[in-house]
């Protein structure tokens, strides 16, 4: 392996950095994202059984806030349960937008990568190419060794750009999906709370 480092030549050490930092990113956001810690199994519910039985208190907005994203989002439709509905759902808008950007975390960085790996691939091939003419040009070419170096360091950087590029694309797609549907989700469980509080509102307005 070292030998393949050292004959790609200088542009292998920041394919390699990019390929350090995209695994760090995939396996942290794979954790990160993981449905029960972003959207904890039957939270909705009890939500609503504090409201039905007439629980909610500061205290108990803060731990839901501090619970889950999920959490988070519902806590600020429970702090808001006495506005009207179209404040509350812009409060939850607002709100929203945060969650995504903290559960997007890192992924442009991942996107970046999948961008520039093939590039610095491609950088590094034509680094190799000007060192094979280099030596054509100081030695001729009756000797075939002389070209290896050149070629070897050409291949080896565009097959490691490639390398790190493929699966850090595939991951950036699917982590973006991931995303996607959490906060699809988020935003349905969002919306029952809001139509829960509102149907309250007007039975207690009816009573």
């Amino acid at each position: 392996m070292w030998e393949i480092i050292r004959a790609g030549g200088g542009f292998m050490w920041p394919i390699i950095l990019c390929s350090v930092v995209a695994v760090a990113i995939v396996l942290e956001r794979l954790w990160a994202l993981q449905s029960n810690r972003v959207i904890p199994r039957d939270l909705g519910q009890k939500v609503w059984n504090w409201i039905e039985a007439d629980q909610i208190n500061d205290k108990l907005i803060t731990a839901l806030q501090q619970n889950s994203p999920l959490g988070e989002l519902l806590a600020i439709g429970i702090a808001n349960r006495d506005k009207p509905r179209a404040f509350m759902i812009e409060r939850l808008q607002d709100g929203g937008r945060h969650l995504v950007h903290d559960l997007e975390r890192f992924m442009n960085t991942l996107g970046t990568i999948a961008s520039i790996a093939p590039l610095l691939g491609l950088l590094g091939t034509v680094a190799g190419i000007i060192h094979a003419f280099n030596a054509i040009t100081a030695n001729g070419i009756g000797d075939p060794r002389i070209l290896a170096g050149g070629i070897g360091e050409a291949l080896i950087t565009t097959a490691a750009g490639l390398s790190v590029a493929i699966p850090s694309l595939i991951a950036y797609r699917y982590l973006r999906g991931k995303v996607e549907q959490l906060v699809v989700r988020m935003e349905k469980e969002a919306m029952r709370l809001v139509d829960a509080l509102d149907e309250r509102s007007r039975l207690l307005a009816g009573a």
